[in-house]
């Protein structure tokens, strides 16, 4: 191209583009590239400009190349796709007419923030440095489906499908109310807007990172999305940073990371998700942290995290989950989450865990494990029991315990139910050997009294002992006492029939007592 064809703010960039000097034509701080479609000639650059610099720029020797430039109107399609870049691209707070074309590009750096685009196309891309797309707007689909970036990938407050005038749906009061975070409330303003418009009709991701390879970390705090993020199968050496961010996708996935694969943690704090998170098959070492995050997806799932493999799993000071949580098969070394936080219906068949934070009366966790939609699960209770036992509560055990036979008892035929009943009246199921012993103590005393009044006739009479109508009752409560009453003295009558009565329910409650003496014993 001919030094003579290109406009004054071309010319600049030209003679900065070998120097690797930056042109910036913004006119002042509250410059807004949103407005870039009015600007004038003396702010627009054409994108095959660009295109030839970075693909036949010359170097100055000595200096480092490379396109710097704030503030611009590019008109038509900036089209590297398949090309080798070896300069940096620094398109700063430009306004872009028409989406880049970057397919199967391979690229050293690429940096777009503060710009807005209508869409943004970089399928399979390379890039040896950083992918910044800090604080974009950007209407339609940002797909990035298979690309590798060497770096991190930025895209802390950028704002993605929808017009960049579309209201932020963490504006709304479905969507955002509920429990401040530690860093302080969930808007500086306290300020609410309407409901934006619902896009459910979106037939694509509004941003696709499936597959993708990213040899350091996706940073996108305070992301703003009306459609679905993407993140099937995706690897990231570091850490995937969702803190404060906004996914708006209602019914459908809102995030959708099957078989996510992380270096360190999926960081979502304060997360406003209004459709489901999807991140079933992930694989994440330390922590999944939903920690003050707002889930919602009435009607259908709000978090599917089966089949997962995570270090901890944060749900502190969650708002209620709204939609159904999803935990079958997942392997969790520590769990934290409070009773409120559960929704009314969960799967959690196989989730297995080693601890349970916070620290809470058995009676508190026990209600969760009646939502399963499934129904009654052995493995559930068992799996909290063992939870407990970890952390030294045997009490808190033994409460789970009564509760599953008490569970499983709704199970059985009614006069299996009937013989459970009796069982849990008086011992407890031997998880209450105390009840036991208050039954014992009762009976002493209803026989004491009943045979003071009606003393049993002496076998012998010359050689039987004077009557004790306590030691007597013993002897016929506990097999083995023997203090020589029950071998002498013979009822009759009533008293008989008493005596059989307390015989038969000694050799129950005495077992009962011993087998709940023995499994504590074990326990030490």
């Amino acid at each position: 191209m001919e030094i003579t064809d290109l406009t004054p703010a071309e010319r600049r960039v030209r003679e900065a583009f070998p120097l690797g000097e930056g042109v910036d034509l913004r006119e002042g701080p509250e410059d807004d590239p949103a407005a870039g479609a009015a600007w004038g000639p003396e702010r627009t650059v054409r994108a095959e400009v660009l295109r030839a610099l970075l693909v036949d720029g010359d170097s100055r020797a000595g200096e480092i190349a490379g396109l710097k430039l704030a503030g611009a109107r590019i008109t038509g399609q900036l089209d590297l796709r398949y090309g080798v870049v070896q300069h940096s691209i620094r398109l700063r707070s430009c306004y872009f007419a028409e989406g880049p074309m970057l397919y199967g590009a391979q690229l050293r750096a690429l940096v777009l923030s503060d710009s807005v685009l209508p869409a943004f196309t970089a399928a399979a891309l390379r890039v040896e440095g950083v992918l910044r797309m800090s604080r974009c707007r950007i209407a339609g689909p940002v797909r990035l489906a298979g690309s590798q970036i060497a770096g991190a990938v930025f895209l802390d407050g950028a704002r993605l499908g929808g017009s960049p005038d579309d209201p932020d749906p963490s504006d709304v009061p479905n969507c955002s109310d509920g429990p401040n975070g530690p860093d302080g409330p969930d808007r500086s303003d306290g300020s609410h807007a309407p409901d934006p418009p619902d896009p459910t009709a979106l037939q694509e991701p509004a941003l696709e990172l499936n597959q993708v390879s990213v040899g350091n970390d996706i940073a996108a705090t305070g992301l703003v999305c009306h459609g679905q993020v993407r993140l099937n199968g995706a690897t990231v050496t570091g850490e995937v940073n969702l803190n404060d961010a906004v996914l708006h996708h209602p019914g459908h996935d809102a995030l959708h990371a099957e078989t996510l694969s992380v270096g360190t943690d999926l960081r979502a704090m304060r997360l406003r998700a209004h459709g489901r998170v999807n991140v079933s098959g992930a694989r994440i070492p330390r922590h999944l942290n939903l920690a003050h995050a707002r889930l919602r997806n009435p009607g259908g799932q709000a978090l599917r995290a089966s089949s997962c493999v995570i270090g901890e799993l944060w749900l502190r000071e969650t708002a209620p989950i709204e939609g159904v949580v999803n935990l079958r098969g997942s392997q969790v070394d520590l769990l934290h989450i409070a009773p409120e936080t559960w929704p009314d219906r969960v799967r959690i068949d196989g989730l297995s865990y080693r601890r349970l934070t916070p620290d809470l009366p058995a009676e508190q966790r026990l209600p969760v494990l009646e939502r399963e939609e499934s129904g009654y699960l052995p493995y559930a209770y068992e799996q909290l029991t063992a939870a407990y036992r970890i952390a030294g509560d045997d009490a808190a055990a033994r409460t789970v315990q009564l509760a599953k036979l008490r569970r499983h008892r709704r199970t059985l035929p009614r006069y299996a139910r009937a013989w459970g009943h009796l069982q849990d009246i008086t011992v407890g199921y031997g998880f209450r050997p105390m009840r036991a012993a208050g039954w014992l103590l009762a009976l002493l005393l209803t026989g004491a009294t009943a045979f003071a009044l009606v003393h049993p006739r002496p076998l012998k009479a010359d050689e039987a002992p004077d009557f004790n109508p306590v030691f007597y009752t013993v002897d016929l409560l506990l097999p083995i006492a023997d203090f020589g009453q029950q071998s002498a003295f013979a009822p009759q009558g009533w008293a008989q029939w008493l005596s059989y009565a307390l015989i038969v329910t000694g050799w129950i409650l005495a077992t009962t007592i011993a087998a709940g003496i023995t499994r504590s014993l074990s326990r030490q």
